[in-house]
């Protein structure tokens, strides 16, 4: 059964649950801890790092989704859900990718003075250019949470503007750019050293020839997993010798540990606020469930479309 990204409503709580009741809203994680004693990820419930790839994903890997009706699941697996974010709160899984993301860059730039003195609070950005690759749901959340947190922020996507993703980006306050209209050096030349790119397109050639014009001590985030196909040059030994060179660093970031999602829980409220038509707007179609195939084999429309049972 697929559907990894859900938002449910608790119906009934077994008698060891003491942090739920019937009526809550909800939001399930995706991966579950691999069986192995010798993997110290999932023995300290850290499972988005397994050791053995053992793990079981929801919906993607072994265990099935959530498109149903109803599903039962572990307490220690779901996050609340304020009921004010009832709307929105289908895009916290989507988020939670953002969320872990920039985690993981707060702690590697810890190795260097990357962060501007005394910054105002959760505005490690403040002063620095991040350039978000694809502008789909994923690529525009992450832009949303860049913003928050201080960064001028750019979204290179493919389409041209003006179109409805190019408008949703540019009312955020972010801006958008059409790689079709500007080439990546064109792209390096506007923003200037770029500090931070976050990869949410799951294209090779793309994203490599980003990672080319990476900024002086930049730090670059790989979401995306392609589909295979056929290897594409890069440009190899100018890559490495600026990894090198300019102390930049490649990390690459999957699925997400509890803290993520209850930073996405947080940061949606504060999207609400901030942006309320601009995020509600990022769902741009509510359908019923026996109408599912039409939006799994049908061709793609809108930006992000939900399965509502109520």
């Amino acid at each position: 059964m697929l559907g990894h990204e859900s938002l449910g409503e608790v119906t009934e709580v077994g008698s060891a649950v003491s942090r739920f009741k019937p009526g809550d809203l909800v939001v399930p994680s995706v991966r579950r801890p691999c069986p192995h004693a010798r993997c110290l990820a999932c023995r300290e419930d850290k499972q988005d790092f397994c050791y053995t790839g053992d793990f079981t994903e929801r919906g993607i890997k072994m265990t099935h989704g959530f498109l149903t009706e109803y599903y039962v699941d572990e307490e220690k697996y779901l996050t609340y859900v304020p009921p004010g974010l009832r709307e929105v709160a289908v895009l916290v899984e989507p988020l939670t990718v953002a969320e872990k993301g920039l985690a993981q860059v707060r702690k590697v730039q810890q190795r260097l003075p990357w962060v501007a003195p005394k910054p105002p609070p959760d505005q490690i950005g403040k002063g620095k250019q991040a350039v978000v690759l694809g502008a789909g749901p994923v690529g525009i959340l992450g832009a949303m949470l860049l913003l928050v947190n201080g960064f001028k922020t750019y979204v290179y996507s493919r389409s041209q503007a003006p179109n409805p993703k190019s408008e949703l980006v540019d009312s955020l306050g972010a801006k958008y750019i059409s790689c079709e209209v500007e080439s990546v050096d064109q792209l390096a030349e506007r923003v200037g050293d770029i500090d931070l790119v976050y990869e949410a397109v799951g294209t090779a050639k793309i994203s490599y020839d980003v990672l080319r014009v990476l900024g002086m001590n930049g730090v670059y985030v790989f979401t995306g997993i392609p589909a295979p196909k056929p290897p594409v040059p890069i440009d190899a030994d100018l890559i490495m010798r600026n990894l090198v060179l300019k102390n930049q660093v490649v990390v690459g970031t999957v699925n997400a540990d509890r803290e993520a999602f209850a930073g996405a829980i947080r940061d949606l409220g504060v999207f609400l606020k901030r942006w309320p038509t601009a995020l509600r707007s990022l769902i741009t179609g509510r359908y019923k469930i026996d109408q599912y195939r039409e939006l799994l084999l049908g061709k793609a429309s809108g930006i992000k479309n939900v399965i509502a049972l109520v």
